[in-house]
This record gives C-alpha cells, sequence and structure tokens, in this order.
C-alpha cells in the first residue's frame, strides 16, 4: 500500500508539472502570436511598409512587453472567475475579429474601412457594457450602472455580451461600406477564389 501510495503521488506530481509545462508553452504561443500580429500584420501589413527589420524586431519585443504587463495586471484584477474570465475573452473575440472574418470570406462588399469601423464599434460596446457591470478595467468600485439594474439590456450578462458586440460589428461594417470606397476587383476575385475549394470543377446535372 505505501508503494502504491507513493507511485500515485509521483504520478500527481508529474502530472502537475506536465500541465503547468503545457500552460506555460501556450502562453508563450500566445505571446508570439500577439507580438507578431502587431509588428509585422499591423506596423508592417498597414502603418509603416518600409520599417526595417531591426525595428521591426523592436516592436515585437515592445509589444511583448505591454502583453506580459497586461496579462500581469488582469491577473492581479480578475474580471471574474475562471468560466466568467474566458467567456469574456470569446465575447470581445466573438465582438470583434469573428464578424470581420466572416464577412471577409462571404462578402464582397465589405471593404478595410468598415471592417475596421466595425471592429472599433463592437469591441467598444462591448467593453464599455462589461465595465459598466464589473468596472473600469475590473478595478472593484468602479462600476458605473448609475440607477440601472444589472444585465439591463434585455436580461443579457456581461460575459454574453459579446454576441450584441457582433451584431453591432456587422451593421457598423456594411454601413460603413456603403458609405466609403467600392472593394477592389482583385479582392472580389480573392474572396470568390477562396471559396471554391482547388481542383473542384463546375457543378453540372447528371
Amino acid at each position: 500500500m505505501k508503494w502504491l501510495k507513493l507511485t500515485v503521488t509521483s504520478w500527481y506530481l508529474l502530472t502537475q508539472k506536465l500541465l503547468s509545462y503545457q500552460i506555460a508553452l501556450v502562453a508563450a504561443g500566445l505571446l508570439l502570436a500577439i507580438a507578431s500580429s502587431i509588428s509585422h500584420d499591423l506596423l508592417k501589413g498597414i502603418l509603416t511598409p518600409n520599417i526595417s527589420e531591426k525595428s521591426e524586431l523592436l516592436a515585437s519585443r515592445i509589444a511583448m512587453a505591454f502583453a506580459v504587463l497586461g496579462a500581469g495586471y488582469l491577473g492581479l484584477h480578475p474580471p471574474d472567475f475562471a468560466a466568467g474570465t474566458v467567456a469574456i475573452a470569446f465575447g470581445l473575440a466573438a465582438s470583434s475579429l469573428f464578424p470581420a472574418l466572416m464577412m471577409g470570406i462571404f462578402s464582397t462588399r465589405v471593404n478595410k474601412t468598415g471592417a475596421i469601423m466595425g471592429m472599433l464599434s463592437g469591441i467598444t460596446v462591448t467593453m464599455l457594457y462589461v465595465f459598466q457591470h464589473k468596472g473600469i478595467m475590473f478595478i472593484p468600485g468602479t462600476s458605473f450602472l448609475g440607477g440601472l439594474d444589472k444585465n439591463w439590456f434585455f436580461g443579457i450578462s456581461p460575459n454574453a455580451f459579446g454576441a450584441i458586440g457582433a451584431f453591432v460589428n456587422f451593421a457598423v461594417a456594411h454601413g460603413v461600406s456603403r458609405m466609403t470606397e467600392e472593394v477592389p476587383q482583385d479582392v472580389r476575385d480573392l474572396i470568390e477564389h477562396i471559396r471554391v475549394p482547388a481542383g473542384a470543377g463546375s457543378a453540372h446535372d447528371d
């Protein structure tokens, strides 16, 4: 029995160690994704296309440092318990990235300006509703519900408000796209191309 107890304890410690390694690897991957998206996709791809590799690497390190500081801050001031925090994270993604990805694949009318304004609108509406209930930057005592009841918008909780932000994103993106420049023809052709699997022929009746 003593040998069995020792074996179970050893397996438990090994499992905990492996889990900590997995969490560390996931965190490292997320940091790399954040750093590369800001330095390469945003700076080099949109804002400053002529940026040097040295400056791009410096921007990547700065973005990674801010990501670490932001994660540390949220660790000290968690917005909710674990499941609630995950729900808020997915809600923010749903209100910002998901509509842009969907419209980028299935719509030839939404342009770059519309997609950017849609993402900004969706995530702003969602964050305002979350901060209204949970406090500004999740600091206790800074909520600003005023005379409103909790979950005042049709009973929707802050953790689930990302769906409303997504609807706002879709609406603003389409509205702004109609008032600004049209999508270039090469982009339209690209969208039509990615809808058809490689090697697929035209459909016909037997």
